[in-house]
Order: C-alpha cells, then sequence, then structure tokens
C-alpha cells in the first residue's frame, strides 16, 4: 500500500480525487469505478464535504455559506468534524471489506481550500488532519488540473442551471492560489499525487487517468480481482 498509515488489517484501497472546481472530478470517478467493477472489484465512490448523514448535514452549512462569516477556522474545524464521520461510518468500513474507495476530496481540498486562505495556521489544520484521518489514509491520491480561466468558465456555464456555492464564487486570484496549492501538494509527495491534465475530451482524461491508477496500483487492482473472481467461483 502507498498509503502511509495503512493498517495491517486493510484490504481495500482508497483513491481520492482533487483539484480545481470544474476540473471533472465527479465525471471522472464514475467512469474509474466503471472500469474497476468490469474488473470484478467491489467499488464504493463517495465525496466530501457530506458522504455519510452527519457529514452531509455539515455540508449544507458549509456550502451554503452559514459559517463563512464565523471565520476560516470554524470552517476547517466544521470539515474536519464531517470528514471523521465520514471516514468512520463509511471509509474505514468498506476498506475493511475489500472495496476501492473513490472519494471527491479528501484532505488535500481543506489543505488547498481553507490552508490557503490568509492567517490560517498550518499548524492547526496539522492538528486537524492526524485526529481525523489515522484510520483512512489515501493510497493515491489524483489531482486533475485545470487553468484557473477555464475551470472559471465551466463553472459559469454550470450556474446556469446550478447555484454557485460558497467556494465557488470567489474570484480568481482566490481560484489561482487553490490550484497552486493543489500542485504544491503533489510536488511535495509524488509518491501519493499524480497530476493530471483535464483539458481535452472526457476519453482523453479518464484515458490519462486509468494509465496513471495501473502504474501505481496496478498489483493491488491485481489482487482485488483476484479475489472477486475467487468469491464468484
Amino acid at each position: 500500500m502507498i498509503g502511509q498509515a495503512s493498517s495491517a488489517l486493510r484490504r481495500g484501497c482508497f483513491i481520492t480525487f482533487e483539484g480545481p472546481d470544474g476540473s471533472g472530478k465527479t465525471t471522472q470517478i464514475a467512469r474509474l469505478a466503471e472500469r474497476l467493477k468490469t474488473r470484478g472489484i467491489p467499488v464504493v465512490t463517495t465525496r466530501e464535504p457530506g458522504g455519510s448523514p452527519g457529514a452531509d448535514a455539515i455540508r449544507h452549512i458549509v456550502l451554503s455559506g452559514a459559517a463563512e462569516g464565523l471565520g476560516v477556522e470554524t470552517e476547517a474545524l466544521l470539515f474536519a468534524a464531517a470528514r471523521y464521520d465520514h471516514i468512520r461510518t463509511v471509509i474505514a468500513p468498506a476498506l475493511e471489506r475489500g472495496a476501492f474507495v473513490l472519494c471527491d476530496r479528501f484532505l488535500d481540498s481543506t489543505r488547498a481550500y481553507q490552508g490557503s486562505a490568509p492567517g490560517l495556521d498550518r499548524a492547526f489544520l496539522e492538528e486537524l488532519e492526524a485526529a481525523t484521518t489515522a484510520e483512512a489514509q489515501p493510497d493515491l491520491t489524483v489531482i486533475l488540473d485545470l487553468p484557473t480561466e477555464i475551470s472559471l468558465r465551466r463553472m459559469a456555464e454550470r450556474s446556469r442551471t446550478d447555484s454557485k456555492d460558497r467556494f465557488e464564487k470567489d474570484g480568481f486570484a482566490v481560484h489561482e492560489a487553490r490550484r497552486e496549492a493543489f500542485l504544491a501538494i503533489a510536488a511535495a509527495e509524488p509518491d501519493r499525487c499524480v497530476v493530471i491534465e483535464a483539458v481535452g475530451t472526457l476519453d482523453d482524461v479518464s484515458g490519462r487517468i486509468e494509465r496513471a491508477v495501473l502504474v501505481r496500483l496496478g498489483d493491488e487492482i491485481d489482487r482485488a480481482a483476484r479475489a472477486g473472481t475467487e468469491a464468484t467461483v
């Protein structure tokens, strides 16, 4: 396992997807999930903030902007509380069952979104991470990279039918800082992270992701596929 805190009892694999708003994470997670399922691998797809009843309640509070006036530290605490419940009730049990868990955003989004805000102490975020994610460290993090101008254009197109959330409404400079934060995370943790260019057709991007996943986790995929085949014999 690539994840540093992987338990000896854990049999599944944890892949997180990160990146700027509009980078196509949700679509690409669904595509990768289907490819893994065709190999007989059990897959659980989930998201943050949210993913469990308790975390979904916190998601509404944060994305609606209700907590914005309380400060970035309070937002980070709310995300940490949601993540702890999500791990405890969804992610860790799925990994113990041997499933591949694909999660739309995880700890790196807190690092990029709250961590790039002025005045937030990095040590504060590190303490939150240590307290909430010990049971579920990603084996692989796929960072979908997208130029900020394209990200903003995609969000504008999407807002014609869906209203912008608390973070999507921010301006170019803030979104650019988040993109740079994701790239800095990838550069600092190359064993865990892989950066995928999110420009191109859906097939182009999903092909890049699948090749990267096979390079990084091919042995785990083969093991899980064999286990799935044996379970059906």
